[in-house]
Protein backbone atom coordinates (compact mmCIF):
# COMPACT_ATOMS: atom_id res chain seq x y z
CA UNK A 1 0.00 0.00 0.00
CA UNK A 2 1.44 3.30 -0.65
CA UNK A 3 1.37 6.63 0.83
CA UNK A 4 0.23 8.84 -2.17
CA UNK A 5 1.16 10.36 -5.24
CA UNK A 6 3.61 12.75 -5.60
CA UNK A 7 4.21 14.91 -8.98
CA UNK A 8 8.17 16.61 -9.65
CA UNK A 9 8.41 19.04 -11.60
CA UNK A 10 11.81 18.92 -12.83
CA UNK A 11 12.07 15.68 -11.91
CA UNK A 12 14.19 14.31 -14.61
CA UNK A 13 17.40 16.57 -13.60
CA UNK A 14 20.21 16.29 -11.06
CA UNK A 15 18.85 16.28 -8.06
CA UNK A 16 15.06 15.03 -9.51
CA UNK A 17 16.10 11.64 -10.25
CA UNK A 18 17.61 11.23 -6.65
CA UNK A 19 14.72 12.67 -5.23
CA UNK A 20 12.35 10.48 -6.90
CA UNK A 21 14.82 7.30 -5.19
CA UNK A 22 14.30 8.59 -1.64
CA UNK A 23 10.39 9.02 -2.27
CA UNK A 24 9.82 5.75 -3.65
CA UNK A 25 11.88 4.50 -0.25
CA UNK A 26 9.46 6.17 1.34
CA UNK A 27 6.43 4.51 0.25
CA UNK A 28 5.39 7.16 -2.45
CA UNK A 29 4.19 6.47 -5.96
CA UNK A 30 5.38 8.97 -8.06
CA UNK A 31 4.77 11.33 -11.03
CA UNK A 32 8.12 12.90 -12.66
CA UNK A 33 6.60 16.00 -14.74
CA UNK A 34 9.23 16.86 -17.67
CA UNK A 35 9.15 18.96 -20.62
CA UNK A 36 10.87 16.09 -22.51
CA UNK A 37 9.88 13.06 -21.31
CA UNK A 38 11.54 11.07 -24.36
CA UNK A 39 15.17 11.32 -23.00
CA UNK A 40 13.88 10.84 -19.21
CA UNK A 41 12.85 7.44 -19.79
CA UNK A 42 15.71 5.73 -17.24
CA UNK A 43 14.14 7.88 -14.22
CA UNK A 44 11.33 5.53 -13.94
CA UNK A 45 14.55 2.93 -12.70
CA UNK A 46 14.16 5.14 -9.67
CA UNK A 47 11.61 2.71 -8.50
CA UNK A 48 10.10 -1.34 -9.36
CA UNK A 49 7.37 -0.74 -12.10
CA UNK A 50 4.00 0.88 -11.52
CA UNK A 51 6.07 3.52 -8.73
CA UNK A 52 7.16 5.98 -10.90
CA UNK A 53 5.40 7.88 -14.19
CA UNK A 54 6.53 10.16 -16.82
CA UNK A 55 4.41 13.32 -17.36
CA UNK A 56 4.83 15.91 -20.03
CA UNK A 57 4.46 19.56 -18.39
CA UNK A 58 5.82 22.89 -19.05
CA UNK A 59 5.97 25.45 -16.09
CA UNK A 60 4.65 28.05 -18.34
CA UNK A 61 1.38 26.43 -19.45
CA UNK A 62 -1.50 25.75 -17.32
CA UNK A 63 -2.92 22.96 -18.64
CA UNK A 64 -0.25 20.72 -19.20
CA UNK A 65 0.58 22.15 -15.22
CA UNK A 66 -3.16 20.75 -14.23
CA UNK A 67 -2.77 17.37 -16.18
CA UNK A 68 0.07 16.68 -14.18
CA UNK A 69 -1.32 17.45 -11.11
CA UNK A 70 -4.11 15.13 -11.73
CA UNK A 71 -5.13 12.95 -8.57
CA UNK A 72 -1.56 14.29 -6.46
CA UNK A 73 -1.25 13.87 -3.28
CA UNK A 74 1.88 15.90 -2.95
CA UNK A 75 4.05 17.94 -5.01
CA UNK A 76 7.79 19.01 -5.08
CA UNK A 77 8.71 21.84 -7.50
CA UNK A 78 12.58 21.56 -8.25
CA UNK A 79 12.66 23.88 -11.31
CA UNK A 80 15.22 26.16 -11.70
CA UNK A 81 17.80 27.65 -14.41
CA UNK A 82 21.36 28.99 -13.61
CA UNK A 83 21.21 30.64 -16.80
CA UNK A 84 18.75 31.63 -19.70
CA UNK A 85 18.34 30.76 -22.57
CA UNK A 86 15.16 31.46 -25.30
CA UNK A 87 11.82 31.48 -23.25
CA UNK A 88 13.05 30.02 -20.32
CA UNK A 89 13.99 33.26 -18.36
CA UNK A 90 14.67 33.45 -14.53
CA UNK A 91 11.33 35.41 -14.25
CA UNK A 92 9.65 33.13 -16.26
CA UNK A 93 10.67 29.76 -15.16
CA UNK A 94 11.80 30.39 -11.52
CA UNK A 95 9.57 33.13 -10.52
CA UNK A 96 6.06 32.74 -12.64
CA UNK A 97 6.88 28.63 -13.18
CA UNK A 98 6.69 28.16 -9.48
CA UNK A 99 3.56 30.63 -8.98
CA UNK A 100 1.86 28.83 -11.43
CA UNK A 101 2.44 25.63 -9.94
CA UNK A 102 0.98 26.84 -6.33
CA UNK A 103 -1.81 28.23 -7.91
CA UNK A 104 -2.77 24.93 -9.40
CA UNK A 105 -1.94 22.64 -6.61
CA UNK A 106 -4.28 25.13 -4.49
CA UNK A 107 -6.90 24.75 -6.31
CA UNK A 108 -6.72 21.15 -6.19
CA UNK A 109 -6.33 21.17 -2.07
CA UNK A 110 -2.81 20.07 -2.29
CA UNK A 111 -1.11 21.07 0.86
CA UNK A 112 1.82 19.14 1.00
CA UNK A 113 4.06 21.63 -1.28
CA UNK A 114 8.24 21.35 -1.09
CA UNK A 115 9.73 24.27 -3.11
CA UNK A 116 13.38 24.02 -3.55
CA UNK A 117 14.49 27.06 -3.61
CA UNK A 118 18.26 28.26 -3.09
CA UNK A 119 20.44 29.76 -0.57
CA UNK A 120 21.34 33.16 -1.63
CA UNK A 121 17.10 33.53 -2.64
CA UNK A 122 16.63 37.14 -1.38
CA UNK A 123 13.66 39.94 -3.19
CA UNK A 124 16.46 42.74 -2.97
CA UNK A 125 19.59 40.52 -4.60
CA UNK A 126 21.72 41.97 -7.37
CA UNK A 127 21.50 38.58 -9.17
CA UNK A 128 18.67 37.84 -11.40
CA UNK A 129 18.70 34.14 -9.89
CA UNK A 130 18.60 34.97 -6.22
CA UNK A 131 15.61 38.14 -6.73
CA UNK A 132 13.44 35.20 -8.58
CA UNK A 133 14.09 32.59 -6.21
CA UNK A 134 12.86 34.63 -3.56
CA UNK A 135 9.92 35.76 -5.05
CA UNK A 136 9.47 32.14 -5.67
CA UNK A 137 9.10 31.22 -2.51
CA UNK A 138 6.40 34.31 -1.76
CA UNK A 139 4.58 32.94 -4.23
CA UNK A 140 4.22 29.41 -3.26
CA UNK A 141 3.55 30.55 0.07
CA UNK A 142 0.84 32.86 -1.02
CA UNK A 143 -1.19 30.65 -2.32
CA UNK A 144 0.10 27.42 -0.24
CA UNK A 145 0.79 28.64 3.49
CA UNK A 146 1.92 25.53 4.29
CA UNK A 147 4.34 24.96 1.46
CA UNK A 148 8.13 24.13 2.84
CA UNK A 149 10.93 25.28 1.73
CA UNK A 150 14.34 24.18 1.08
CA UNK A 151 17.63 26.09 0.27
CA UNK A 152 20.37 24.22 -0.82
CA UNK A 153 24.12 25.19 -1.52
CA UNK A 154 25.98 24.55 -4.35
CA UNK A 155 24.80 20.71 -4.82
CA UNK A 156 27.22 18.22 -5.87
CA UNK A 157 27.35 14.68 -7.05
CA UNK A 158 28.52 12.64 -10.31
CA UNK A 159 26.12 14.85 -12.85
CA UNK A 160 26.18 18.07 -11.18
CA UNK A 161 27.45 21.36 -12.99
CA UNK A 162 30.09 22.64 -10.50
CA UNK A 163 32.90 20.47 -9.94
CA UNK A 164 32.54 19.00 -13.45
CA UNK A 165 32.30 22.43 -14.87
CA UNK A 166 35.54 23.32 -13.38
CA UNK A 167 37.38 20.48 -13.72
CA UNK A 168 35.84 20.40 -17.80
CA UNK A 169 37.51 23.73 -17.50
CA UNK A 170 40.88 22.63 -16.56
CA UNK A 171 41.17 20.01 -19.22
CA UNK A 172 40.51 22.31 -22.25
CA UNK A 173 42.97 22.60 -25.20
CA UNK A 174 43.72 26.21 -24.38
CA UNK A 175 45.37 25.05 -20.80
CA UNK A 176 48.47 23.28 -22.61
CA UNK A 177 49.84 26.56 -23.06
CA UNK A 178 47.95 28.99 -21.06
CA UNK A 179 47.50 26.81 -17.80
CA UNK A 180 45.72 29.71 -15.65
CA UNK A 181 42.18 29.14 -14.35
CA UNK A 182 40.69 32.66 -13.43
CA UNK A 183 39.55 33.14 -9.83
CA UNK A 184 36.89 35.81 -9.91
CA UNK A 185 37.01 37.59 -7.13
CA UNK A 186 40.34 36.30 -5.77
CA UNK A 187 38.51 33.15 -4.83
CA UNK A 188 37.22 34.24 -0.71
CA UNK A 189 33.25 33.66 -1.76
CA UNK A 190 32.71 30.64 0.62
CA UNK A 191 30.58 27.59 -0.54
CA UNK A 192 28.86 25.02 1.88
CA UNK A 193 28.79 22.52 -0.81
CA UNK A 194 25.80 19.57 -0.04
CA UNK A 195 25.61 16.04 -1.55
CA UNK A 196 22.41 15.40 -4.39
CA UNK A 197 21.55 11.90 -2.36
CA UNK A 198 21.43 14.04 1.35
CA UNK A 199 19.33 16.98 -0.81
CA UNK A 200 16.98 14.35 -2.01
CA UNK A 201 16.32 12.57 1.21
CA UNK A 202 15.88 15.85 2.79
CA UNK A 203 12.90 16.74 0.13
CA UNK A 204 11.74 13.18 0.89
CA UNK A 205 11.50 14.13 4.64
CA UNK A 206 9.93 17.27 3.91
CA UNK A 207 7.14 15.52 2.15
CA UNK A 208 6.29 12.33 4.35
CA UNK A 209 6.54 14.35 7.19
CA UNK A 210 3.58 16.86 8.40
CA UNK A 211 5.26 18.60 11.13
CA UNK A 212 8.03 20.52 8.64
CA UNK A 213 5.10 22.39 6.87
CA UNK A 214 4.86 25.96 6.97
CA UNK A 215 8.71 26.29 7.68
CA UNK A 216 12.48 27.03 5.77
CA UNK A 217 15.42 25.06 5.79
CA UNK A 218 18.86 25.83 4.71
CA UNK A 219 20.77 22.82 3.62
CA UNK A 220 24.63 22.87 3.74
CA UNK A 221 27.57 20.15 4.11
CA UNK A 222 29.78 19.73 6.61
CA UNK A 223 32.31 21.72 5.65
CA UNK A 224 32.54 25.27 3.65
CA UNK A 225 35.29 25.62 1.39
CA UNK A 226 36.82 28.98 -0.17
CA UNK A 227 36.28 29.27 -3.90
CA UNK A 228 40.20 28.63 -4.01
CA UNK A 229 39.99 25.75 -1.99
CA UNK A 230 37.17 24.27 -4.35
CA UNK A 231 40.04 24.78 -7.43
CA UNK A 232 42.45 22.90 -5.36
CA UNK A 233 39.90 19.97 -4.20
CA UNK A 234 39.88 19.60 -8.25
CA UNK A 235 43.09 20.30 -9.36
CA UNK A 236 43.90 17.48 -6.81
CA UNK A 237 41.33 14.88 -8.01
CA UNK A 238 41.94 15.46 -11.32
CA UNK A 239 45.48 15.54 -11.22
CA UNK A 240 45.92 18.63 -13.43
CA UNK A 241 48.44 21.46 -12.08
CA UNK A 242 46.77 24.69 -12.67
CA UNK A 243 47.60 28.36 -11.98
CA UNK A 244 45.01 30.32 -9.79
CA UNK A 245 44.51 34.08 -11.26
CA UNK A 246 42.85 36.48 -9.58
CA UNK A 247 40.23 38.02 -11.53
CA UNK A 248 38.80 40.95 -10.56
CA UNK A 249 34.77 41.00 -10.65
CA UNK A 250 34.44 44.59 -12.48
CA UNK A 251 36.62 42.93 -15.38
CA UNK A 252 34.64 39.07 -14.50
CA UNK A 253 30.78 40.82 -15.12
CA UNK A 254 30.98 43.02 -18.22
CA UNK A 255 32.97 39.68 -19.77
CA UNK A 256 30.45 36.87 -18.51
CA UNK A 257 27.53 39.43 -19.50
CA UNK A 258 29.04 39.02 -22.75
CA UNK A 259 29.82 35.09 -22.73
CA UNK A 260 26.35 34.76 -22.07
CA UNK A 261 24.64 36.80 -24.64
CA UNK A 262 26.69 35.24 -27.02
CA UNK A 263 25.54 31.62 -25.45
CA UNK A 264 21.97 32.68 -25.49
CA UNK A 265 21.55 34.24 -28.75
CA UNK A 266 24.27 33.43 -31.47
CA UNK A 267 24.44 30.23 -32.97
CA UNK A 268 26.17 26.97 -32.97
CA UNK A 269 26.23 28.01 -29.30
CA UNK A 270 22.95 28.99 -28.53
CA UNK A 271 21.95 25.70 -30.32
CA UNK A 272 23.59 23.89 -27.42
CA UNK A 273 26.73 22.38 -30.10
CA UNK A 274 29.48 24.31 -28.14
CA UNK A 275 28.05 22.74 -24.20
CA UNK A 276 26.79 24.70 -21.66
CA UNK A 277 27.68 28.65 -21.01
CA UNK A 278 30.83 28.88 -19.10
CA UNK A 279 30.04 31.77 -17.18
CA UNK A 280 27.57 34.63 -17.33
CA UNK A 281 27.51 38.54 -15.84
CA UNK A 282 24.96 37.03 -12.82
CA UNK A 283 26.32 34.07 -11.74
CA UNK A 284 29.72 36.18 -11.47
CA UNK A 285 27.06 39.01 -9.56
CA UNK A 286 26.12 35.57 -6.96
CA UNK A 287 29.89 34.96 -6.35
CA UNK A 288 30.02 38.22 -4.43
CA UNK A 289 27.93 36.53 -1.74
CA UNK A 290 29.35 33.72 0.49
CA UNK A 291 26.72 30.96 -0.07
CA UNK A 292 26.43 29.64 3.19
CA UNK A 293 23.42 28.02 5.99
CA UNK A 294 22.82 30.99 7.97
CA UNK A 295 23.47 30.84 11.77
CA UNK A 296 20.50 29.00 13.58
CA UNK A 297 18.70 28.19 10.88
CA UNK A 298 17.56 24.45 10.72
CA UNK A 299 18.94 22.41 8.26
CA UNK A 300 19.41 18.78 7.06
CA UNK A 301 20.05 17.11 10.95
CA UNK A 302 16.20 18.25 11.56
CA UNK A 303 15.56 16.62 7.92
CA UNK A 304 16.73 13.13 9.05
CA UNK A 305 20.31 13.70 7.74
CA UNK A 306 22.58 14.20 10.70
CA UNK A 307 25.59 12.83 9.24
CA UNK A 308 25.66 14.61 5.12
CA UNK A 309 28.56 13.08 2.80
CA UNK A 310 31.27 14.76 2.81
CA UNK A 311 33.23 16.37 -0.68
CA UNK A 312 36.31 14.20 -0.12
CA UNK A 313 33.87 11.20 -0.10
CA UNK A 314 32.24 11.96 -3.22
CA UNK A 315 34.27 13.83 -5.30
CA UNK A 316 37.37 12.05 -6.24
CA UNK A 317 34.27 8.92 -7.19
CA UNK A 318 33.74 11.25 -10.53
CA UNK A 319 36.17 13.61 -11.06
CA UNK A 320 38.95 11.22 -12.22
CA UNK A 321 37.49 11.01 -15.77
CA UNK A 322 38.69 14.24 -16.39
CA UNK A 323 42.53 12.82 -15.52
CA UNK A 324 45.24 13.02 -18.27
CA UNK A 325 44.81 9.23 -18.61
CA UNK A 326 41.23 8.88 -16.98
CA UNK A 327 41.50 5.85 -14.60
CA UNK A 328 44.96 4.76 -15.42
CA UNK A 329 46.17 8.37 -14.03
CA UNK A 330 46.47 8.62 -10.46
CA UNK A 331 45.57 11.97 -8.61
CA UNK A 332 49.04 12.75 -7.76
CA UNK A 333 49.98 12.53 -11.44
CA UNK A 334 49.81 16.62 -12.65
CA UNK A 335 50.35 18.30 -16.25
CA UNK A 336 51.54 21.30 -16.89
Amino acid sequence: MTKGLVTIFGGSGFIGRYTARELVKKGWRVRVACRRVGIAGDVRLAGAPGWVDLAQANVRDRASIERALEGADAVVNLVGILAEKGKQTFESTQRDGAALIAEVAAEKGITRFVQVSAIGADPDSPSDYGKTKAEAEAAVREKVPAATILRPSIVFGPEDGFFNKFAAMATWPVMHFLPVMPLIGGGKTRFQPVYAGDVALAIATAVDDASTAGKTYELGGPRTYSFSEIYDVIFTHTGRKRFKFPLPVFIAKPVGYMIGAIWRYIPPFSWGFMGDVPVTGDQVEMLKADNVAAEGMPGLKELGVPQPETVEAIVPTYLWRFRPYGQFSRPSESEA
